[in-house]
């Protein structure tokens, strides 16, 4: 089964910066939207950012200005780049995909993002 793999999490200070990466393992359903959810311990997963198909962004408030999403069609793929990271955006980050389906979705196995200060 086709999964969505994310890269490039890790260990930054405060005031760094990750680029994250998402893309799919193998053939997928054509997708309509992408995005980035994350949790920290003891919350609830909420959206980051996330893009339609014609690059229309939304972004939770609390990245806004800092984070920036992007995706590259032709390759499925879909980015998060993020700035001016602060210990608040300690998290795992999950990829999301969806079709034009209602039931086409498919989550990544999520990767770990921790800003020390």
């Amino acid at each position: 089964q086709v999964q969505l793999v994310e890269s490039g999490g890790g260990l930054v200070q405060a005031g760094g910066s990750l680029r994250l990466s998402c893309a799919p393992s193998g053939s997928i359903f054509r997708i309509n939207t992408m995005a980035w959810y994350r949790q920290a311990p003891g919350k609830q997963r909420e959206l980051v950012a996330l893009i339609t198909s014609r690059g229309g962004t939304n972004y939770a408030d609390s990245v806004k200005g800092r984070f920036t999403i992007s995706r590259d069609n032709a390759r499925n793929t879909v980015y998060l780049q993020m700035n001016s990271l602060k210990n608040e955006d300690t998290a795992v980050y999950y990829c999301n995909a969806n079709g034009w389906s209602p039931y086409q979705e498919q989550w990544g196995q999520g990767t770990q993002v921790t800003v020390s200060s």
